[in-house]
C-alpha cells in the first residue's frame, strides 16, 4: 500500500499519510481509506476510471460546481456542508487531480459517522433514501445544467444503449450469444419500449434537469447515531438528465429484498410496498417541482431503468466483461437476470404502480 501514501501525500492532507485500505464495493473506480498520522481526519482516495470517463478534468469541474452550489445552499438553511455533501480535497498545487503511471487520482473528505447499506433492511430505510435523492434534486433544481458537462454521453439514452447491445450480439466477442439466446430474446422484444423516455425528452414532453443518474441506495450515507440519511455521494455521473430515471434507478435497485447479482431468482421479486414507499418519500421531497408528466411516467422510469441496467450487464457479459467489475464467473449474467425479472414483475404491476403514484401527487 505504500504507493497509495505516496499518492495521498500529493494532495493537501491534515498530516503525513500513514495506512490505506481499500474501501467500499463500487463497480468503477478504485477506492481507498486513507488514515493520517494526526489521526483526527480521514480521507478517500480514488483512482478514477478512464476507460469509463474519458475527461476526468471535466468531470471534476462539475463534481466542484455542484458541490460548491451544494454547500452554499446547505450553509443557508442551516446545514453542515462538511458532512452534507462531497468536499474535494486539492493536489498541493491546487489541482483537483494527480495522475501517474498507475492513473488518475483523487481525494475527498472522508464523512465519518456514516454508513451505507447494500441492500434494504426495511422499507423506512428505502423511504429515507427516498427522501435523500428527492432533496438532492430540489437542492439542485435552479442550477444551470447547460454548466455541466456530461461525463459519460448517452449515459441513459437507452435507444443507444440497445445499439450497443446489438452490436454486442453481433460481435459476440466470447463466443457467449447462443448460450445467453433467451435474454438475447427478452431484449429485443422491448426495443421499442426502449425508445419511450428518450422519444419524450427529445419532443419537449419530459424537460431536462440537473440529475444523479445513479440512485443507488447505496450513494446514500446515512448518519450512524440518527439512522437519517445525511448526504449523496458520488456524483461521477451528475449531468443534465431524466428525473423519472433518477426515480426509476433507485426502484430498480431498492425496491426488492434480493441482491443485485443473486443467482436464485426465486428469492428476486418486485416489491410494491417498497415501491409505495418511496414514491411517498421522493415526490414528498420534489414532487412540486415536476411537471404531470414527469409524474405519470415515474412507473415506466423504473421499468426503463431496471431494464437498461439489464441490457447493459448483458452487453458486457456478451464483451467479455469489460465494463463492470466481477469477482466471479458469470456475475454480470446473474446480474442481467434479475434485472430482467423485475422488469418482467414490474409490468405485471404497472395499474398498482399507476395508482400509487396518482395517490401521492
Amino acid at each position: 500500500m505504500d504507493q497509495y501514501l505516496e499518492i495521498a501525500d500529493r494532495f493537501q492532507l491534515e498530516g503525513k499519510a500513514v495506512s490505506a485500505e481499500s474501501h467500499g464495493g463500487g463497480h468503477i473506480n478504485d477506492t481507498f481509506l486513507i488514515k493520517t498520522q494526526t489521526g483526527e481526519k480521514y480521507y478517500i482516495l480514488q483512482r478514477i476510471n478512464t476507460s469509463v470517463f474519458k475527461n476526468a478534468e471535466a468531470l471534476m469541474d462539475n463534481i466542484i460546481l455542484v458541490t460548491d452550489f451544494l454547500r452554499e445552499k446547505i450553509a443557508r438553511t442551516g446545514g453542515d456542508p462538511m458532512r452534507e455533501t462531497m468536499n474535494v480535497v486539492l493536489t498541493r498545487d491546487g489541482k483537483t487531480l494527480y495522475r501517474n503511471a498507475e492513473g488518475c487520482w483523487r481525494v475527498y473528505m472522508f464523512i465519518d459517522g456514516t454508513m451505507t447499506m447494500q441492500t434494504c433492511e426495511n422499507a423506512e430505510q428505502f423511504y429515507l433514501s427516498a427522501c435523500a435523492f428527492g432533496h438532492f434534486q430540489k437542492l439542485l433544481a435552479d442550477f444551470p445544467a447547460d454548466r455541466l458537462y456530461e461525463s459519460i454521453p448517452n449515459f441513459h439514452n437507452t435507444k443507444s444503449r440497445y445499439l450497443d447491445f446489438e452490436a454486442a450480439v453481433s460481435g459476440d466477442a466470447c463466443g457467449r450469444a447462443a448460450s445467453v439466446a433467451e435474454e438475447i430474446a427478452f431484449v429485443r422484444s422491448r426495443k421499442e419500449f426502449a425508445a419511450t423516455l428518450v422519444d419524450m425528452q427529445e419532443s419537449g414532453k419530459l424537460p431536462l434537469r440537473v440529475t444523479h443518474n445513479d440512485t443507488k441506495l447505496n450513494n446514500v450515507l446515512f448518519d450512524v447515531k440518527s439512522g437519517k440519511p445525511l448526504a449523496v455521494v458520488d456524483l461521477d455521473t451528475v449531468m443534465p438528465g431524466l428525473s423519472v430515471n433518477d426515480f426509476g434507478d433507485s426502484i430498480r435497485f431498492g425496491a426488492t429484498y434480493a441482491a443485485e447479482d443473486e443467482p436464485d431468482l426465486t428469492k428476486v421479486n418486485f416489491e410494491i410496498d417498497l415501491f409505495e414507499c418511496y414514491t411517498r418519500g421522493f415526490l414528498g421531497e420534489c414532487g412540486s417541482l415536476l411537471t404531470q408528466s414527469e409524474k405519470e411516467m415515474l412507473p415506466v422510469g423504473a421499468m426503463m431503468m431496471t431494464f437498461e441496467c439489464g441490457m447493459r450487464f448483458l452487453t458486457d457479459y456478451l464483451n467479455g466483461d469489460t465494463y463492470f467489475k466481477i469477482h466471479r464467473e458469470k456475475q454480470n449474467l446473474d446480474r442481467c437476470r434479475t434485472q430482467f425479472k423485475l422488469v418482467s414483475d414490474m409490468e405485471k404491476a404497472r395499474e398498482q404502480m399507476d395508482v400509487i403514484v396518482r395517490k401521492y401527487s
